[in-house]
This record gives C-alpha cells, structure tokens and sequence, in this order.
C-alpha cells in the first residue's frame, strides 16, 4: 500500500468521557507542517569561488559553522523528544521531514499499556527489530512485575492476534480455570504468553523477559493505579513485598522489589519449550503449598478466532471460555434490528467482588494487531502472596467468573473499506463492558455523523470509566498510520516510533 501524501483524518475513541468528548482539537483533520532549520547557504555557481562577496575560505568557513549548528539543533531536538518521560505525546513533534501528527498517532509502530514503563519497554521491543507480538508479549510481563493488583504471572490471558500478512485472527485462551487449592487458581500466564511467543514472535524469548526480571531484580517506582489499590486494600499479607517498615502501604514514587519474582522469571527464560515455561513456577508453588502436583497443568490453546461477518468486514473474537461469543451474538442482534445501539451503561449486577483485570494494545502501521487482556479475578487476587515465587495467586478458580470478562475484538476492513484498514477494541471490567464494546463498535461502523449524533442524544456522563467498571482502549490503523487512544483518557500510556 502506497503512503497516503493527504491529511489523514481519523475519529478518535470517543465514550461518554468529558476530557475526551470536550478535546476538538483532537478531531480536526491532521495537517501537514514544514520547518526551514537554516537557510540554504550558498548557490552552486558560488560554492567553489565566493558566497556574499567572502572569499572561498570564508565562504567554507561560514558554511561550516552553519551546518554545525544545524547539527546541533537536530541533535537537541533528539534529546528532547527522546527524553519525554510520559510516553504520551505521540508523534506531535515535527519529524525530521516536516511532518507532524496529533498525539496518539504514530508512521511504524504504537503500543498502549495502563503502565508508562511497561509501554516504553514494548516501545524498544519494537525499535530492536521486535513485532507486535513481541511487544505485547513483553509488556505484559511488565505488567506483572509493577501491576500485582490487577495482573501477574497467577493470572489468566485472553489475547487475539491479527496478523496482517496472511489476514488470519487466532485467539489465545488459557484454557478454563483451574484450582489449584480452595480460592486458589492455577496459574497460567507464562505457558500462555510463551506459546503465543513461538509461533508469532521474532526476537529471542530471553530479551523479551530481560526488561520485567530487571525491573522486579533491581526495582520500579509505585504508580498511582497500584498505590490507589494497596491504600484500598491495605496490606494484609502483602508485606514486605509493597509495605513499609512500619506495615503501610507504599505510596506513589516509592520503589519496590520483588528478587523471587525475578528469580521466576529468569528461570523461565531459559526454557526451551512452552509446556515447561511455567513447570518451575508451579514446583515452587506446590511446595509453598505444601501440595502434591494437580492432575493436570495449564492448558493455553491457540485457536483460529470466532469471526463474524458485516458489511463493513469480518470481526474476530476469542472463543469460550471468554465472553467472545456472546459479545458477538450482542453485535449480530443489534446489526440486524436495523435499531439503536444498546444502552452502553445498564445497571450493573449486585455482585460482592467487582472484577479487576488488566489491558494492553500493541498496532503496526501494516495493520498487525495484538490485544491482550488478563485477571487476577479481583484486586491482588486471592491476597495469597507465595513466598519462594513473589506470586500473586488469583482466585479465579470457576469458569463461569470467566464469562463476566469482556474480550478482545477486531474488525478487518474489506478491501474497499476507506474508513480504517482495521480496528482492534479491548476491555476489562464487569459483563457491561461487553454492551459498551458493542455500543462503541456500532457507532464506528454507523459513520462520524450518526456517532456524533447519538453522542448529542445521549450527553455525556459525569463518569470517568468505562461505566465506572473497566477500561477500554482503541487501535486502528488509517492510511499507514497508527492511531491509540483509551477511555478514561488518563488510564494508559501511548508509546510509538
């Protein structure tokens, strides 16, 4: 596909989010910009005799110091934007040709994460040579080391992947819940992430696994997601792993460790299959426990994706046991009533543990997707901290909790489809996540005019989540561009090249 030389306009995720829906600067057409750095200076018939009047020395000499300052110049501008340290400015700064964008948007590469280090780390996957896989891959084992409250190697993984080249979706599940004690579920998330890895990663699995050992090993700041969780929680059970000496709980900026975590996970990289990825995190677990080995071990799959077709494309989704299916039949019912999108926010259930899981995104400008979303089932899962592993155990431990887990979906445009080459959402959060995923997905394929529309309809809500339950991010790719954006708009970080 040939690079498009037009603006490039894009209509960013927009749900019921008042910094997001009140930001039209963010929905103007993207303009093309161009800066003169140093003004050309010499003409040919002069470069070999006299510039100005100046003798051919001087001439050499002034020519000399100006591009030395240009040098300069580029070189600091390098530095600056190198040195952002929120990783969610997008590729606002002009590139060196001149051309510019609105941040989210990206020319190679993006990857959007809850964790502003775990998406710089996807970030240099994708800069050394890494793929989307690659990079998803290894952000979610960043995740695991500096998110323990909504995700971690005790969690399960739910992920689609659209590969770009052969046009094919496959959906990875970690196979249905398993106990591996009362309230204790079988972890799951390396075996998974590892199989995922050998068929559609490119990098060695060892550098994948080098940025989280290094982060657990030698320590990562607390963010304000984790020291929101812990001060709600408290510190049952959790020390000294996220305690002070006095028993609080760490605050936003402290630095924390975890060294048995990255004795697991360096182990891990050295396994040479996926089956054995998580057979010595398991031993260890089962001699915490005092347990003999479960009759069984994880059993991640990956499988060719649950598929839909609409006018616009085909729409992929991960199979049972995740919510795939149903959230598609919810997508069939309201494609074909011809009616309104459904209510994105009902009254949630009464339930006494409000679930709580993790999301990440990772986009090519090819049109390569992967969305991954994860849980530990409720905040720091069971709370059972091992202590040979510095694993959170997850108390997802029943399939049908898997069901209230909104999935990953894609939406591959047809060959004629203008609009967006394709359209990953993912989401965590209560079942309704699931209606807010539909409601977002049918505004997109009803046009900008009818979404703004029923936007104005609907007015905004005064909540800053995904009905106050979850999280939502987009990736799309438009013309060759990638293109990031969540709701609630400070949730995640965006990071591209």
């Amino acid at each position: 596909m040939e690079a498009v030389a037009g603006p490039v306009v894009y209509q960013k995720l927009v749900l019921w989010d008042p910094s997001l829906g009140s930001d039209e600067e963010e929905e103007e057409e993207e303009e093309e910009t161009s800066e003169l750095v140093a003004p050309y200076p010499w003409r040919p018939q002069d470069s070999l005799g006299k510039v100005g009047g100046l003798p051919g020395a001087w001439a050499r000499l002034v020519a000399a110091l100006l591009l030395l300052a240009v040098g300069f110049s580029l070189a600091a501008r390098q530095l600056y934007t190198s040195g952002d340290p929120t990783g969610s400015l997008g590729s606002a700064a002009p590139r060196p040709g001149g051309h510019s964008h609105h941040p989210g948007v990206y020319h190679h590469g993006a990857i959007i994460s809850p964790a502003a280090t775990c998406s710089h780390l996807g970030q240099e996957l994708l800069v050394a040579g890494g793929n989307v896989v690659d990079a998803g891959v290894g952000a979610a084992l960043c995740l695991a080391v500096v998110h323990p409250h909504a995700t971690g190697l005790g969690a399960m993984f739910w992920g689609l992947f659209h590969n770009s080249t052969s046009g094919r979706s496959t959906a990875l599940t970690s196979g249905p819940a398993q106990t591996l004690a009362p309230g204790l579920g079988l972890p799951s998330a390396l075996p998974a992430l590892r199989l995922l890895h050998t068929h559609f990663g490119r990098l060695p699995w060892p550098r994948l696994l080098l940025g989280p050992t290094t982060l657990a090993q030698e320590g990562f700041l607390v963010d304000t997601a984790l020291a929101t969780a812990l001060a709600a929680r408290g510190t049952k059970g959790l020390c000294p792993l996220l305690c002070r000496t006095d028993g609080t709980p760490l605050r936003p900026g402290a630095r924390a460790t975890n060294p048995k975590l990255a004795g697991v996970l360096h182990t891990a990289a050295l396994t040479a299959a996926p089956a054995l990825a998580g057979d010595a995190l398991l031993s260890l677990l089962l001699r915490d426990l005092g347990l003999q080995g479960p009759s069984s071990g994880p059993t991640p799959t990956l499988e060719p994706a649950v598929q839909l077709a609409v006018p616009q494309g085909i729409l992929s989704t991960t199979p049972s046991p995740s919510a795939g299916p149903e959230l598609l039949a919810m997508l069939e019912a309201a494609l074909h009533s011809g009616g309104p999108s459904p209510d994105p926010c009902p009254p949630l259930p009464q339930a006494p543990v409000t679930p709580v899981g993790s999301v990440l995104a990772t986009i090519d400008s090819s049109g390569s997707v992967l969305l991954l979303t994860s849980s530990l089932n409720s905040s720091f899962g069971s709370g059972h901290l091992s202590p040979s592993t510095g694993v959170l155990l997850s108390n997802l431990v029943a399939q049908p909790t898997t069901s209230a887990w909104a999935c990953p979906l894609i939406l591959h445009g047809s060959p004629d489809d203008a609009e967006a080459d394709v359209l990953g959402l993912v989401a965590s959060g209560t079942p309704a996540v699931a209606k807010v995923m539909t409601h977002a997905l049918l505004s997109h394929l009803a046009g900008p005019q009818s979404q703004a529309q029923h936007q104005h309809q609907q007015g905004l809500t005064p909540s800053t989540s995904v009905c106050g339950q979850g999280t939502l991010l987009q990736v799309a790719v438009q013309a060759e561009h990638t293109h990031v954006s969540s709701v609630p708009s400070g949730c995640c970080t965006f990071q591209g090249f």
